[in-house]
């Protein structure tokens, strides 16, 4: 009897820590998706997009894929308008 009694708090101390070690690692995805929604709102926003485009990321796989092809393919409000020279990129001058 003494041994059923030892493999079974060891299974039940095994099932706290397995418990405990999904709460902190449920924790710490929630702060990495957090923060990776935070950053992509503040690149859409300067980049003159709906900062809330960036809740796309919730989408596992095919969100964080359509903000970076909209970034890199898509026309930036935020640079209509502007000149070459406001946007910091002057053409290279024609040859002859």
């Amino acid at each position: 009897m003494d041994n059923s009694q030892d493999v079974s708090s060891t299974g039940a101390a095994g099932a706290a820590l397995m418990g405990t070690f999904m709460v902190v690692w449920l924790l710490f995805v929630c702060a990495i998706i957090a923060v990776s929604i935070w950053l992509y709102w503040r690149i859409l926003t300067k980049a003159g997009f709906n900062g809330a485009l960036a809740l796309l990321m919730l989408i596992p796989g095919i969100g964080g894929l359509i903000i970076i092809l909209m970034l890199a393919f898509g026309e930036w409000p935020a640079l209509q308008g502007r000149t070459p020279v406001q946007t910091g990129y002057i053409p290279p001058a024609p040859t002859t």
